[in-house]
């Protein structure tokens, strides 16, 4: 209990992945809508206006419960992160600004609009709405993103005598090299999410022999775009992620792969377990030279490796960046197949008379989910010990006077507040997923 950096620490951990659990989804879904929409505009379908309404209704209650777990992580910058927020709030307040302001207020009043306007506006103007609410929601990404991308890789700027940061140049900061990979690889894992979201919610209809025209929507919709999404977080935005990572932070890349030892023909791991004490990976099932191809380009190329960078500069949780390095590139993996078996199925034919996927296809929702945690924990533990990276050490941006009970405290009314707001979510959730797609081609028969 005696170490306030810790319990800080702790305490934005677990506000930021638990509230990261909404705009995950949101974020796709807001694709996902406008795709609808405007299928229902162009080939007058009302299955698809019908599916539209109900992701609408869906992608509402996670906006709401985004917006009430979101607050708590701005306050903490005052209260937690004191120090970070005065010597850095001249270049990240920028963002975060603009996102509370801008996008927050852009994607919230367009979401009314589609919530209670469809009657009002009519069809083109709804679709509108859709396409404004897609740009609002993925605007906020952008701020988001950028921020956390001058912590990975800070351009742009001034540091006076102080320490201080300043913003010299907003466009070099905006436009990070840094931000634009990391956030084409974000906003692709949330269509990920999104799309097997949707396409879980077909499968459980159509076992249960409901709302077929939907559910046979949903799959088609879903497990098309859940193929395209995974392809590309693999290839090319986490393989332009990870070239970042290694050309910039290459205590991270050796962390990653449990890597001690630096060498040409480096290998990628697929299993092992890191034994830090002994600076060495345990158990090791690897491939050769993939991973010097994979940082670099060319298979002979040099990595780094942890012996060969000051121990004072090894991210603080090695064992942890690690598992979750492979648990993200594992599950990723997985969803491609998954989701190419499924799209065959479909092709042919065979989906629905194979309960066995469906069931598949339904039970694996959350995985996006852990996935997506698992990956931002790889980035915000690959960047550690640093809040800046190369700059600001994590240790010097917390509160001095906050100490860790006060911190366990409030961490403790988190958790408490948070479970009764996630079963209440589940709840609503339930029941809008039981009651189906409202509508008249919500059709209520059985197989």
């Amino acid at each position: 209990m005696a170490d306030p950096l810790l319990w800080h620490r702790l305490q934005f951990a677990f506000t930021i992945v638990y509230h990261y659990l909404f705009p995950q989804l949101t974020m796709g879904l807001a694709l996902l809508i406008v795709v609808l929409k405007g299928l229902a505009l162009r080939r007058g379908g009302e299955q698809y206006a019908t599916a539209a309404r109900f992701w609408v209704r869906i992608f509402g209650l996670n906006f709401a419960i985004g917006v009430v777990t979101g607050l708590p992580m701005e306050f903490q910058f005052g209260t937690n992160w004191a120090r970070f927020t005065q010597l850095t709030g001249g270049v990240i307040g920028q963002t975060l600004a603009l996102e509370g302001l801008f996008a927050f207020m852009l994607e919230s009043s367009f979401l009314a609009m589609l919530v209670w306007g469809e009657k009002k506006l009519g069809p083109k103007k709804h679709f509108a709405a859709a396409v404004a609410l897609f740009f609002g929601s993925w605007l906020s990404g952008v701020f988001i993103v950028t921020t956390n991308a001058f912590m990975q890789h800070p351009v742009g700027y001034l540091r006076g005598a102080d320490g201080v940061f300043a913003l010299e140049d907003f466009w070099t900061y905006v436009l990070n090299p840094w931000a634009l990979a990391q956030y084409a690889h974000n906003q692709m894992a949330s269509l990920v999410t999104a799309s097997f979201v949707v396409t879980a919610v077909g499968a459980f209809w159509l076992l249960r022999g409901t709302h077929l025209e939907q559910a046979r929507l949903n799959l088609k919709v879903g497990t098309t775009t859940a193929l395209i999404a995974s392809l590309a977080v693999a290839f090319p935005t986490g393989d332009l992620q990870a070239k970042l990572v290694a050309e910039h932070q290459p205590a991270a890349l050796a962390a990653m792969e449990g890597r001690f030892e630096s060498g040409r023909r480096a290998e990628i791991h697929l299993i092992g377990q890191p034994n830090v004490a002994a600076r060495r990976l345990d158990n090791p099932i690897g491939v050769p030279a993939v991973l010097s191809f994979l940082a670099f380009g060319r298979f002979n190329a040099e990595v780094v490796g942890l012996n060969d960078i000051p121990e004072a500069e090894w991210p603080t949780s090695i064992e942890l960046l690690y598992y979750s390095f492979h648990v993200m590139v594992g599950l990723g993996t997985l969803f491609i197949g998954l989701m190419g078996l499924a799209v065959l199925f479909r092709w042919r034919g065979w989906l629905e008379k194979s309960p066995w996927l469906l069931w598949a296809l339904m039970l694996a929702f959350p995985f996006p989910y852990i996935a997506n945690t698992a990956g931002w924990m790889t980035a915000e533990l690959g960047r550690q010990p640093w809040l800046v990276y190369g700059l600001l050490r994590t240790v010097d941006g917390a509160s001095p006077l906050v100490h860790a009970g006060d911190t366990a405290f409030s961490l403790i009314g988190f958790t408490g507040l948070y479970l009764v707001l996630g079963l209440a979510f589940l709840f609503l959730i339930g029941r809008e997923v039981l009651h189906g797609p409202a509508g008249a081609h919500a059709e209520v028969t059985h197989a």
